[in-house]
């Protein structure tokens, strides 16, 4: 899979993209990234890429025509913009991306970009919450988290891509490893019964329970 990435703070990724599955994928080339300077399609000596907004208001707003030229080689690709004013990102959206050829993330900044890139040259636009960051930075490393796991091969075992949170609408069950007993608390005796059956009904009873008790809401979707 293809992932660009346009950004004024392209240094921002030098580090996650090499370290854990995103970095492994990138070595075995089943993920090719590419990080895009959008002051490299600035305007005039200084290279500028924003100004302020029509109307008047305060921030500043990123241009369409820097915008435009870094994304016209991209035309072919899925493109979306990271805005707060986006669609909220859910497991469901990560997997279409996944099955992609190529996706681009545009990091919004300052006030937003012009609103006639969002209309001409952008495919669906998202946002990690409601609430607001410096940029769209952090979400597109959520982003190419979220799609890298779920390609074929990044996660040594699969099953643990299907069995997590969100796969059935629920919430994940809480999980313990060695010791059994620690600082005086036990593991569920159920967990090491032996017995799969009997652990696979108590994980779903904890499921069930788990999404009930913090994300009700999932349960009224279903």
């Amino acid at each position: 899979m293809n992932i660009a990435i346009i950004t004024i703070f392209p240094e921002f990724f030098e580090g996650p993209l090499n370290v854990s599955l995103v970095g492994k994928a990138r070595a075995t080339s089943l993920l090719e990234t590419a990080v895009v300077d959008l002051r490299t399609f600035g305007v005039g000596p200084h290279r500028q890429v924003d100004d302020a907004p029509f109307g008047g208001g305060a921030g500043m707003v990123l241009q369409a025509e820097p915008l435009a030229n870094a994304l016209e080689p991209f035309a072919n690709t899925h493109r979306v913009l990271l805005t707060p004013g986006g669609d909220q990102l859910v497991q469901g959206t990560l997997d279409r991306w996944a099955s992609l050829e190529s996706l681009t993330l545009v990091c919004g900044r300052y006030e937003g970009i012009d609103e006639r890139i969002a209309q001409h040259f952008i495919d669906e636009e998202i946002s990690l919450g409601d609430y607001v960051l410096l940029g769209g930075e952090v979400a597109a490393l959520a982003i190419i988290e979220g799609v890298t796991r779920l390609l074929p091969g990044a996660v040594g075992n699969a099953q643990s891509v299907e069995t997590e949170s969100f796969r059935d609408g629920l919430l994940e069950e809480p999980q313990y490893t060695r010791p059994a007993r620690w600082r005086g608390w036990d593991v569920p005796e159920v967990l090491l019964s032996g017995h799969h059956g009997r652990v696979e009904e108590w994980r779903r009873r904890q499921r069930l329970e788990r999404t009930r008790q913090r994300r009700p809401d999932l349960l009224d979707q279903g």
